[in-house]
């Protein structure tokens, strides 16, 4: 495995990743983009909610990466009598010790995959809440840390199919993006009758990254630079959420920051250490819709949150890149490449 000095390279970042997109794509076929998103969440810091229905590799899409990195990985499945303490843990009497011990539930790892999430009752899903924005778990008075790195990949199913439990607004705003798998096209669909009619590929699957390497590249990630224009027109999106006549309930100040913090992972994986509009562009559907509460009359007319997303996409100006001249005018130049996008200041080497 590729050793690591205090601060990773993009170069490294790029190695890596490579080596678990390849991994992740060996299971899963035809579907670059759902593969793509997935490590932008995860080198973003954030969780991943997969929905669509069943059968077409959600499971399998979470599973391939949790296995891809030589992490702790646990699996919840989700069903209506799963208890908060099967989650979090409990504290059982020890008669010997006289005393209270906490044995740790399924989220002490350090990738989770929660199966099905919303078949379970509305109290066993918030039993994820504090784990998935504070990264620790409290039971009886007492603080337990989540090992590092901590994702959460969860499974749901449409609402409309039986049995399902609608996500609250405080969970569903937990996490950073929504991703549909899709059906796959008919050549995918051949090929994996052929890599998947003898055995399954998760069983020959091993790990491609440490976890060590993927919090260098975390940290990485956090050093890359977003300029104030961009800044601004992430903030520009999401404030037209709150004011969109077929929107009830727009997107929160944390989906400001996880599309932000989304932005830049993505603009790490293209090898750029700065961030462009391109960027909050092409996550925004996936980072700000399912957050989002279209109005009973939007419903009637069949507007989703994704189109209504579009839409302000669409209307929102865009920020427009200095010129080179501008930039050497400003006291911008000099830093040794091409009119590299906003640079409001010289970006930090990661």
């Amino acid at each position: 495995m590729t050793t690591y000095d205090d601060r990773a390279s993009l170069t490294d970042l790029t190695a890596v990743v490579e080596r678990v997109r390849e991994s992740v794509e060996g299971v899963i076929e035809g579907k670059p983009e759902v593969v793509r998103l997935s490590l932008t969440v995860l080198l973003a810091e954030g969780h991943l909610l997969i929905e669509d229905v069943p059968g077409v590799g959600k499971t399998m899409l979470a599973k391939a990466l949790a296995r891809s990195i030589d992490c702790s990985v646990r699996r919840i499945q989700f069903t209506p009598d799963l208890l908060p303490s099967d989650i979090t843990g409990v504290s059982i009497w020890d008669q010997q010790r006289r005393d209270f011990e906490f044995k740790p539930g399924a989220i002490f790892a350090q990738v989770v995959i929660g199966d099905e999430i919303n078949r379970a009752s509305p109290k066993t899903q918030s039993a994820l809440l504090e784990s998935m924005e504070e990264r620790q778990v409290t039971i009886d008075g007492s603080s337990y840390e989540l090992p590092s790195p901590f994702m959460v990949v969860a499974t749901q199913n449409p609402v409309e199919m039986e049995g399902t439990y609608p996500l609250p607004e405080a969970q569903r705003d937990r996490f950073m993006a929504r991703v549909s798998v899709g059906y796959p096209s008919a050549e995918a669909e051949l090929q994996m009758l052929d890599v998947h009619g003898g055995v399954s590929p998760l069983e020959d699957l091993q790990p491609v990254a440490h976890a060590h390497e993927i919090l260098k590249l975390i940290e990485a990630v956090r050093g890359v630079h977003v300029a104030e224009p961009v800044r601004r027109y992430v903030v520009d999106l999401v404030a037209a959420t709150r004011t969109h006549p077929d929107l009830r309930l727009g997107a929160s100040p944390r989906a400001t920051l996880h599309l932000l913090r989304a932005a830049k992972a993505s603009a790490a994986l293209s090898g750029r250490e700065y961030a462009l509009p391109d960027d909050v562009q092409a996550l925004a559907v996936a980072v700000l819709a399912h957050r989002l509460l279209p109005t009973a009359q939007a419903q009637l007319n069949r507007r989703t949150s994704e189109q209504v997303v579009e839409e302000i996409l669409q209307r929102t100006p865009v920020p427009a890149a200095p010129q080179q001249q501008q930039q050497q005018q400003s006291g911008f130049g000099g830093l040794g490449r091409g009119a590299p996008a906003y640079p409001q200041q010289p970006p930090r080497r990661l």
